[in-house]
C-alpha cells in the first residue's frame, strides 16, 4: 500500500474509537436512569472490544464480516451525527427550555432522528436520480445522447427490480447509447445467476448499443464468467479494445488496473483514428490528468461512489483528481458518476443512486 493508504487506515481507526466513545456517552445519557456505575463500565468496555474485534477480524480476513462491519461503521457514524445534533440543541435551547423538559424531548427525539437518518440512507441507495450534462466537442459529431450507469454491483441486495428501473430510465431519456464503466457485478455471478437477472439486464437497449468495461469488483477471479454473462445479455464488453460506432466516433474500453497486464490508454489509442471523437470507458478515475494530455474527448468513470456515505467523500476527493461530477481538462471532458448501485450495504448519505445523461454536440 502507498503511504496515503496507511495514513487513511490510521485516521479511520482513530475515528472508530471516537465514534465508539460518542456512542458510549450517548448510551450513558439515554440510560442514565437505569445504569449503575459498574454496568456503565462493563457496557463501555464491551462496546469497545466488540466493535474493534469485528472490524479487525474483517480487515485481516480472519473471520470476514464485510457487510456487518460496514453497517456497524455506518450505524456508529449516524449515531455520532445525531448525538452531536442533540448536544447542539442542548446548548442552543437550554436558556429557553427547562433542562428536564429539554432532555426528555431530546431523549425521545434521538431514536426517531437516528431511524430517520438510516431510512434516508436506504432511500438514497434505492431511489435513482437522473443527472444531465451538456457538452460541445471541438471535433465534428452528430448530436448524441449518452446514458452512463456505473457500479451496479449486482448481487443479493441489488438485482432484477433495479435493472428494470434502469432500463425504464434509459428508455425515458431516449439515449442513443448506454455506457457502463465497470463494477457491473458484485465480485461474482452467483447471485446474478441464482436470481435469473439476465432477462432483466437484457432489457437495456439503445439504438447504438450497450457497452461495458470491467471494474475492480469484476476482476476478483470471475472476470470471464462476468464477461460471458454480460455478452449473453446483449452487452458488448470492450476488453482493452476499441470500436468505431457508425463511422462517427470511437469507443475505447479499458480494463481496471487490477489486471496488471492492461495496456495504457496511450497504447490503446495507437490504432485508433483520433480525428474522430474518442470516448474512453475507464473504471477508476486515477489517470485523468494523464488522459487529459491524450486525444481523448470524453472519459466516463465510476468507482469512487462519491464516498457513498459522508464524510467518506472527503477521502475520495483526496485520492482522485476528480472523484465526482464533471470537469473539462484541456480538450477533454471527464465524468465520474457515483454509481447506480452501491457497495457493501444499501446505504448512501451525501450521495444518491444515479445515472448520467450526457448530451454531446
Amino acid at each position: 500500500m502507498e503511504l496515503r493508504h496507511y495514513i487513511i487506515f490510521f485516521a479511520a481507526t482513530l475515528l472508530l474509537q471516537l465514534f465508539i466513545f460518542i456512542f458510549n456517552r450517548t448510551l450513558s445519557w439515554l440510560l442514565a436512569a437505569i445504569l449503575t456505575s459498574k454496568t456503565r463500565k462493563i457496557l463501555f468496555v464491551s462496546n469497545y472490544l466488540i466493535a474493534n474485534s469485528i472490524i479487525l477480524l474483517t480487515i485481516f480476513r480472519v473471520f470476514p464480516l464485510f457487510r456487518f462491519s460496514a453497517f456497524l461503521l455506518a450505524f456508529l457514524l449516524f449515531s455520532a451525527f445525531i448525538s452531536i445534533g442533540c448536544l447542539l440543541c442542548h446548548y442552543l435551547l437550554k436558556s429557553f427550555i427547562p433542562l428536564s423538559k429539554l432532555h426528555t424531548a431530546l431523549r425521545f427525539g434521538y431514536p426517531i432522528a437516528l431511524l430517520s437518518l438510516l431510512g434516508l440512507s436506504v432511500y438514497n441507495a434505492y431511489t435513482p436520480v437522473v443527472i444531465h450534462y451538456q457538452i460541445t466537442l471541438d471535433k465534428s459529431i452528430k448530436p448524441i445522447r449518452l446514458g452512463v450507469a456505473s457500479d451496479l454491483h449486482l448481487g443479493t441486495l441489488f438485482g432484477s427490480r433495479q435493472l428494470d428501473k434502469l432500463a425504464e430510465l434509459m428508455q425515458q431519456q431516449n439515449v442513443d447509447i448506454i455506457l457502463m464503466p465497470g463494477d457491473i457485478m458484485d465480485d461474482n455471478t452467483h447471485a446474478y445467476v441464482a436470481e435469473n437477472m439476465r432477462p432483466h439486464l437484457a432489457k437495456l437497449r439503445a439504438p447504438l448499443g450497450v457497452y461495458a468495461t470491467l471494474g475492480n469488483h469484476d476482476f476478483f477471479g470471475h472476470q470471464q464468467a462476468i464477461k460471458q454473462e454480460l455478452e449473453q445479455a446483449g452487452i458488448e464488453v470492450l476488453f482493452d479494445q476499441s470500436k468505431v460506432i457508425n463511422h462517427e466516433f470511437v469507443l475505447v474500453g479499458r480494463n481496471d488496473d487490477l489486471l496488471k497486464t492492461r495496456p495504457s490508454a496511450e497504447q490503446l489509442l495507437q490504432n485508433v483514428n483520433t480525428e474522430l471523437p474518442v470516448i474512453l470507458l475507464d473504471h477508476r478515475p486515477t489517470e485523468i490528468e494523464k488522459h487529459a494530455k491524450l486525444p481523448i474527448d470524453i472519459q466516463v468513470s465510476g468507482h469512487a461512489h462519491k464516498g457513498q456515505i459522508f464524510p467518506a467523500n472527503i477521502i475520495t476527493h483526496l485520492l482522485y483528481p476528480l472523484d465526482y461530477g464533471y470537469e473539462r481538462i484541456g480538450n477533454g471532458h471527464f465524468f465520474v458518476t457515483s454509481g447506480y448501485g452501491f457497495w457493501g450495504i444499501p446505504m448512501r448519505l451525501g450521495s444518491q443512486s444515479e445515472i448520467f445523461i450526457i448530451d454531446v454536440n
